[in-house]
């Protein structure tokens, strides 16, 4: 398994594609936060949180995570070197464990710049006693979970074709429905709102993000991950 996380690490670096995917990350995030003249500009808000930035990095997370992992499958299919892979020593669970977790390395590779952040409104605030930095704590982490179920969607996604553009194409639809599909279907009269929202990655998301982590939280993350990666085997098993 490490072996295979490794090759991921060393394939996405090899190429400009890999440095590109996270300096667009940090580079977009930063306009949005602290250069763009519009509501999530930081310097614009009269006091020192985080909160625009934990507010759009899941959505620039639907976008990048799958094109992190768009290729991690379809590439072995197109090549036909899935088949070298599927014959080598280590089980199907194996690789695919490996290339979660070398994708999901390299997602956490682009947050660690943006705990600078922290520092800059720690430096900007009047009051730094008064900054909520169990929210923060609490932010990162659902970041992180948030990070590791799209990887697994993104995964899916990955090996169900051999066309890296329409592994992308899936990997951000679904991610968009898990992360605000139910809350859209929360938002309706129809049913009850809120059993349905909680269904959805956004409402837990933002329960972390109180600087509470809930057990219920954790374990909801835990196994939408589990859930994906299992039909990925599944899809991996039949190739």
């Amino acid at each position: 398994m490490i072996a295979i996380l490794k090759k991921e690490i060393d394939v996405f670096f090899s190429t400009p594609i890999g440095y590109l995917v996270i300096a667009v990350f940090l580079l977009v995030n930063g306009l949005f936060l602290w250069v763009f003249n519009g509501d999530y500009n930081i310097l614009n808000a009269g006091f020192a949180d985080l909160n625009n930035f934990f507010f759009i990095t899941p959505w620039f997370f639907i976008f990048m995570i799958p094109a992190i992992t768009m290729r991690s499958f379809s590439d072995e299919i197109r090549s036909g070197t899935i088949e070298i892979l599927k014959t080598s020593p280590v089980s199907n669970w194996e690789i695919i464990l490996g290339k979660y977790l070398g994708s999901l390395l390299l997602i956490v590779l682009a947050l660690i710049p943006t705990v600078a952040y922290v520092y800059t409104i720690v430096q900007l605030a009047a009051n730094p006693e008064g900054i909520d930095f169990a929210s923060i704590v609490g932010s990162y982490a659902g970041l992180l979970f948030l990070a590791g179920a799209f990887t697994a969607i993104g995964l899916l996604a990955s090996v169900l074709s051999s066309n890296q553009i329409v592994a992308f194409i899936v990997g951000v639809s679904l991610s968009f429905a898990m992360y605000y599909g139910f809350q859209a279907l929360g938002g309706m009269n129809v049913i009850a709102s809120y059993p349905v929202e909680n269904l959805g990655m956004s409402a837990r998301y933002r329960g972390m993000g109180r600087g509470v982590i809930d057990t219920r939280d954790v374990l909801y993350f835990l196994s939408i991950s589990f859930l994906f990666l299992y039909l990925t085997k599944i899809k991996f098993d039949q190739k």
